[in-house]
């Protein structure tokens, strides 16, 4: 009977196999769950690894003159925090002025699409109470005491993100100061052969990222001072601050970032001159042909050059992996890869073949 019951009992390497399944079941769902519960926290240092190496550059060039790491980074970080204020600061004065100038005209407006919707299909509309809202401040009432309700929401939200911001910038800003300090300690668990290998991948990510920086700096300077010297010549107010906007918001913002910049300007003068609205919107659309044709080829050949396809690619697997940022660190990464697998990927020389010429796509035409 003994020797039956041992027939029919299992082998011990399947127990064992079974319980190594588990265990690695178990073990996965775990590190998924650990995952999950610090997204936030990954996804804060995987922003400051980014910004870290888009700001390494600027540190290493001001500490080959002299400068301590240390001074160097605060220099930098207060170059950014004084242009990121001062761009904020722009925009709000164009908004606040914009909205109070909306709610003034606001009256006229509504006449207008009255008389319009009378004339052209016989409608009528009761416009007199909706204009009382405007000019008595009924709808301002309202959107107060809405606000008020959530008060307490919003400022949870607003505490919420100014200590996330503040741990972005702390794990920054320790990040390029003690830059050489974290590769020593990293590379020195490492073989001789592996750490030429993180260390010019290292390398590579850096150069990649900033030449991303610079690039898209570079155009957006271009794009400013075409948007300034076109708004200016069409009489939009404020040409400065929406060409500034215009040029950030398009260059930094990936594959919609033109026409995401494109509704402000293009709102600002619908509300002072509808006819001049669709000359912005012209100037706009035209500029981006031309920068995307002749300016942005010559200076992403320069500092990054990758193909258009692989970007927006990316873009959407970043944006589908970690939502807004990771749509804006899609590129630099890509980039990063590229030049990585560039490294170290090893070419051949090509085989004699109709489909790796484009001959034949000519005659076909021919």
């Amino acid at each position: 009977m003994s020797n039956e019951e041992h027939k029919l009992s299992p082998p011990p390497w399947i127990i064992r196999a079974i319980i190594a399944g588990l265990s690695l079941a178990v073990l996965c769902g775990a590190l998924v769950w650990a995952v999950l519960r610090i997204r936030s926290f990954i996804i804060v240092l995987l922003v400051s690894l980014f910004l870290s190496f888009a700001i390494e550059p600027a540190v290493n060039w001001l500490a080959r003159r002299g400068w301590t790491r240390g001074l160097a980074t605060c220099a930098v970080f207060s170059v950014i925090f004084i242009s990121v204020v001062g761009f904020v600061a722009a925009m709000g004065a164009v908004l606040a002025d914009q909205i109070g100038l909306l709610v003034n005209q606001a009256p006229g407006y509504i006449e207008e699409i009255e008389v319009w919707l009378n004339d052209q299909f016989g409608v009528t509309i009761e416009t007199d109470e909706l204009i009382a809202e405007f000019s008595d401040g009924g709808s301002a009432a309202t959107l107060a005491s809405n606000f008020a309700g959530d008060l307490v929401s919003i400022g949870t939200a607003v505490v919420s993100a100014f200590f996330q911001l503040l741990t972005l910038l702390l794990f920054t800003f320790y990040l390029v100061v003690d830059g050489p300090k974290l590769r020593r300690l990293i590379c020195s668990a490492l073989n001789p052969s592996r750490q030429i290998v993180v260390l010019r991948g290292w390398e590579i990510a850096i150069d990649k990222t900033g030449a991303y920086i610079y690039s898209r700096a570079l155009l957006g300077v271009v794009s400013f001072i075409f948007h300034w010297i076109a708004f200016a010549a069409l009489g939009v107010p404020f040409p400065v601050p929406l060409a500034l906007w215009v040029g950030l918001m398009s260059q930094f913002v990936p594959v919609l970032g033109t026409y995401l910049a494109a509704i402000l300007p293009v709102l600002i003068a619908l509300l002072n001159e509808p006819v001049t609205a669709l000359w912005v919107l012209l100037a706009i659309l035209l500029y981006q042909q031309v920068e995307n044709y002749l300016f942005s080829p010559r200076i992403t050949a320069q500092t990054m050059n990758i193909h258009p396809a692989i970007a927006f690619g990316t873009v959407i697997i970043g944006g589908s992996l970690l939502g807004v940022v990771g749509a804006l660190l899609a590129v630099p990464a890509a980039a990063t890869f590229q030049a990585f697998g560039s490294t170290y990927v090893k070419r051949h020389e090509l085989i004699e073949s109709d489909l790796l010429t484009e001959e034949i796509a000519e005659e076909g035409e021919a």
